[in-house]
């Protein structure tokens, strides 16, 4: 951790959660952050989709709601930023506090409720850095009180598609009433029907070449689940998932006195299972479907565990609130030093390498 973030976080964490994550937004758009070491090495570069990553720790949703700050985060070292989640309306989400912070565990829980400006800032801000260069995908999801969520799953691809590097179908926040019901069943099937039609119809319309679309699916999947939800991503032509969002089991923090409150669970307390849930996905799309691996993820170990379980991009928030800015460029260090240490050609070449050892025994609870 850096020593400017050291000193400062006892004072942050003496703020509501929400508030101090609004100001690290205005940290990075005054560039209060600054002089960071960021490794730049060939071996960390990861091919996905058709789209060629600097290296494989991306930024994921829930950061960056409104697209403010894609760019600044993209200089923190990551290699690819993803703001968002985006509704096609304005909504305020619920009623704050709504973020809790678990210190000793290293978790937090968040009711955020898909709060945001809506499509059209966000739209108005990633249009404007068009031609600048860094990946950054857009998380779409739908609004709380829509009469037609998978309308609104497609309004978002046909606003995002001319300024994303890829699109993420977010099915999986715990804070959206009904909405994990579209993990499975006809209404799983006719959400990736739609949004893959409608990615394809605005490419060839445009003549432009297709961008990816990634689903972004929960831990708390049976493996029933994850073979249904892997059928119909293959089915349908998807070009990859992300495992997982944040969990509403509470395992490793049960005695925490805010263990209590409703809302998602990230952090430490999510990799176990989460990371089991990725390898289980890994067995069940085969070797050749693009899987990212998020929940947990705070070092390099932690990161590098991800890729072995089966994720070829790894993402992280939590993580950030512990570690500070200058976490992702540790975060690559670590990675370079592991390389290293084990004469490895690249860091692509760790995929895989653990999941016939996770799922050998029980799912985590």
């Amino acid at each position: 951790m850096s020593v400017l973030y050291r000193l400062a976080r006892p004072a942050l964490f003496r703020l509501e959660a929400e508030r101090a994550h609004e100001l690290s937004l205005t940290a990075l758009k005054r560039g209060l952050v600054r002089d960071l070491d960021i490794p730049v090495d060939g071996r960390l570069h990861v091919e996905v989709a058709g789209i060629r990553f600097p290296n494989p720790l991306g930024l994921a949703a829930g950061y960056d709601k409104n697209a403010e700050v894609p760019d600044e985060a993209l200089r923190l070292g990551f290699g690819f930023a993803e703001v968002g989640t985006l509704t096609p309306k304005p909504q305020e989400g619920n009623p704050r506090p709504r973020i809790f912070r678990l210190p000793k565990a290293r978790g937090v829980i968040n009711r955020l409720g898909f709060n945001n400006d809506g499509h059209a800032d966000a739209s108005e801000r990633l249009a404007a850095r068009t031609g600048k260069p860094g990946i950054v995908g857009v998380n779409i999801g739908a609004n709380k009180d829509s009469q037609d969520r998978i309308a609104d799953y497609v309004e978002g691809v046909n606003v995002f598609e001319g300024f994303a590097s890829y699109l993420t179908i977010n099915i999986s926040s715990p804070n959206t009433p009904g909405l994990r019901a579209l993990q499975g069943g006809d209404d799983l099937d006719r959400l990736l029907k739609a949004v893959v039609a409608a990615r394809n119809g605005y490419a060839a319309m445009m003549a432009s070449p297709r961008k990816p679309i990634f689903v972004k699916v929960a831990p708390d999947l049976d493996e029933d689940q994850i073979e249904e939800i892997a059928d119909a991503a293959r089915h349908r032509a998807v070009d990859g998932l992300i495992v997982g969002n944040t969990t509403l089991a509470r395992d490793g923090v049960e005695n925490h006195p805010l263990a209590a409150e409703a809302g998602g669970l990230s952090g430490r307390p999510l990799m176990r299972r989460s990371t089991w849930v990725l390898a289980r996905f890994r067995r069940a799309v085969g070797p050749d479907f693009p899987l990212i691996g998020v929940g947990g993820v705070e070092d390099a170990r932690t990161a590098v565990m991800k890729i072995e379980a089966g994720a070829d991009l790894i993402q992280l928030y939590t993580g950030l609130v512990y570690g500070g800015p200058h976490l992702p460029a540790r975060i690559l260090k670590g990675m370079l030093r592991l390389l290293d240490m084990g004469d490895i050609a690249d860091i692509a070449s760790l995929r895989d390498r653990r999941v016939d050892d996770l799922l050998a025994g029980p799912p985590p609870a």
